[in-house]
């Protein structure tokens, strides 16, 4: 089992940056492939972006490619988003979730999320 809680979401105008970060507690949090997803209103839940257990891999939805970076530190069992240039369809719960395989595509576990809403 892994525990996962979001934080770093907020308001931001577009073309503004925030950095979401997720703290895991559980099993160890190296034994975790972790991605982000999203949800926006109305709509159906998305990928954004993964990272492989040691961090040497990683892949991002087209929609976020060149703007969004994920990133871990194993020693702090925490993984981020940095969101640079958002705009107003970034607005979305941002969940971080956590897999056995890499790509995470279908995670086993989920945080709470957190809110990102950009204005225009």
């Amino acid at each position: 089992q892994v525990q996962l809680v979001e934080s770093g979401g907020g308001l931001v105008q577009a073309g503004g940056s925030l950095r979401l970060s997720c703290a895991a507690s559980g099993r160890t949090f190296s034994s975790y492939a972790m991605g982000w997803f999203r949800q926006a209103p109305g709509k159906e839940r998305e990928f954004v972006a993964t990272i492989s257990r040691r961090g040497l891999s990683t892949a991002y939805a087209d929609s976020v490619k060149g703007r969004f970076t994920i990133s871990r530190d194993n020693a702090k069992n925490t993984v981020y988003l940095q969101m640079n240039s958002l705009k107003p369809e970034d607005t979305a719960v941002y969940y971080c979730t956590a897999d056995t395989f890499y790509p995470v595509t279908t995670p086993d576990y989920w945080g709470q999320g957190t809110q990102v809403t950009v204005s225009s």
